[in-house]
């Protein structure tokens, strides 16, 4: 059988590659050589994205040396997107949630704050947000990007009025 760097439970593109079972995704979890290889591949994506995990207990990213190249190719081609959005589906099958939310954070602030990847901004308010599986750090991610996202009036990711009133 194919298989996928960043296998899920569902259907991809690849439509000879099946989808993980729950045992499957048990037996990784437990397997460090699986998730030593899982966190190895995980920084290879990144690094073509031009992004550098800084640390590995946290998750916490940063800007790699060649973002500026890597950022240009992420605007240009929207397939990475969908990547991106298996990748984040993915962290989240292997307990990796904090990975998820630095992830999605990445995106919010480059497209959002920094306005260096404009072609990646729906798809990070879209479809990298609602990959967080723990709902309160989505909570604070749909409140991070309401507070940056410009005009605030024309934000459709969450209420205005829980928005306003979120702490």
């Amino acid at each position: 059988f194919p298989f996928r760097l960043f296998p899920l439970r569902e259907h991809g593109m690849n439509w000879r590659a099946r989808p993980l079972t729950c045992q499957e995704i048990q037996a990784f979890r437990k397997s460090k050589e699986v998730m030593d290889r899982f966190i190895r591949a995980y920084k290879l994506m990144l690094g073509f994205y031009g992004i550098n995990l800084v640390n590995e207990e946290t998750g916490e990213l940063e800007r790699a040396e060649n973002w500026c190249e890597r950022f240009e190719n992420l605007n240009r081609f929207s397939h990475n997107n969908l990547r991106i959005t298996r990748i984040l589906k993915c962290l989240g099958e292997m307990e990796y949630e904090d990975y998820q939310v630095h992830l999605v954070k990445f995106f919010l602030t480059e497209t959002l704050v920094e306005e260096t990847l404009p072609n990646v901004k729906r798809s990070a308010l879209d479809y990298f947000l609602f990959t967080v599986r723990s709902k309160e750090k989505r909570r604070e991610l749909v409140h991070y990007a309401w507070l940056h996202f410009r005009p605030q009036s024309s934000f459709v990711w969450g209420p205005r009025d829980k928005l306003q009133k979120y702490r």
